[in-house]
């Protein structure tokens, strides 16, 4: 007992999309996504300084090594050997506030004589180390 609507005969196709499952598959999918979404817990732990009261705003000094291409290491402008460099950096770290040491090595510098100068840096324990002009690199590479 069908009832004809329209003017379609009986033996002609339906030209309508039934759209019924597709909107019951797309909503299991989006339920589906909204229940394997993991819970944001993600965290990044980081070390804050501690304030400190007796701070000054005052730049403390800036200490810089440089590494030449023929493998001298300069100290603020004058030669050092390793020990020398081992000496400066532990009577810096003797300091009340603790200097910046700014490390600027040359392009054509061996990487051995970096290596052993880091080597250096990081036995003594200085905590505040940076490396200056990276820029050069970006010509030389």
């Amino acid at each position: 007992m069908s009832m004809a609507v329209g003017d379609r005969d009986e033996n002609e196709p339906m030209m309508e999309m039934n759209t019924t499952p597709l909107i019951d598959v797309m909503l299991v999918l989006l339920i589906m996504f909204i229940i394997t979404i993991p819970p944001q817990t993600h965290a990044v732990k980081i070390d804050l300084p501690v304030p400190n009261e007796n701070e000054s705003n005052v730049d403390p000094e800036k200490n810089k090594v440089n590494i030449l291409p023929d493998g001298t290491i300069t100290w603020n402008g004058s030669a050092v050997d390793l020990a020398q460099l081992e000496n400066y950096l532990l009577q810096t770290k003797a300091l009340p506030v603790e200097p910046e040491l700014q490390v600027q090595p040359d392009p054509y510098a061996r990487y051995i004589v970096v290596d052993r100068v880091m080597a250096v840096v990081k036995r003594s324990g200085v905590g505040k180390l940076g490396f200056v002009g990276n820029e050069q690199y970006a010509r030389v590479f």
